[in-house]
């Protein structure tokens, strides 16, 4: 039993890592593409894919270093640890981008958003724009954004390990 738990562990640390990392290398093209403030749906569906295709390879990764076995916690654990990891390397790299690499990133991305509403609402008032555009600034703080991130990286690695565990899993016999 403690050989599954070091696998489990290892499991969760090297496909987190990767996740982590190819999150952080996808960020940095669209830095360097100065696409990161554009909230382009193509873009989170991107992330969407890497996320989900990660977790479900670190959960049959494991299955089948785990003789072809697979609880349900299990899947569950796995999907909660590398969705943890990953959520942590990229709240540093959002602190490290709103910080140091373009600390104007929260405007431009408050007026992207701006020019969204008025594109899809034109009779929208100065008033309203401006309560919109306050609303947006309390929501923009680190630690916020900090809090949002990691809430939906766990969120979003429950339900894609759940389902893959429910598809994958297969207990020992007794």
């Amino acid at each position: 039993m403690e050989n599954n738990s070091s696998t489990l562990k290892s499991h969760i640390l090297q496909y987190g890592l990767l996740l982590g990392g190819i999150s952080v290398v996808f960020a940095l093209m669209l830095f360097f593409l100065d696409m990161h403030y554009t909230q382009e749906s193509a873009v989170n569906w991107i992330n969407w894919a890497i996320t989900i295709t990660v977790i479900v390879l670190g959960i049959y990764s494991y299955k089948k270093t785990n003789d072809g076995f697979l609880t349900l916690s299990e899947a569950l654990k796995l999907g909660l640890g590398i969705s943890v990891i990953s959520a942590l390397i990229a709240i540093v790299y959002t602190y490290v981008l709103i910080t140091f690499l373009d600390p104007d990133t929260i405007e431009k991305t408050i007026e992207v958003t701006q020019n969204k509403m008025l594109d899809q609402n034109p009779e929208m008032s100065q008033e309203q724009i401006d309560a919109a555009k306050e609303m947006q600034l309390k929501f923009s703080s680190i630690g916020v954004i900090s809090t949002m991130i990691l809430i939906f990286s766990l969120f979003l690695g429950f339900v894609v390990s759940l389902i893959s565990g429910l598809i994958l899993k297969r207990n020992r016999p007794e």
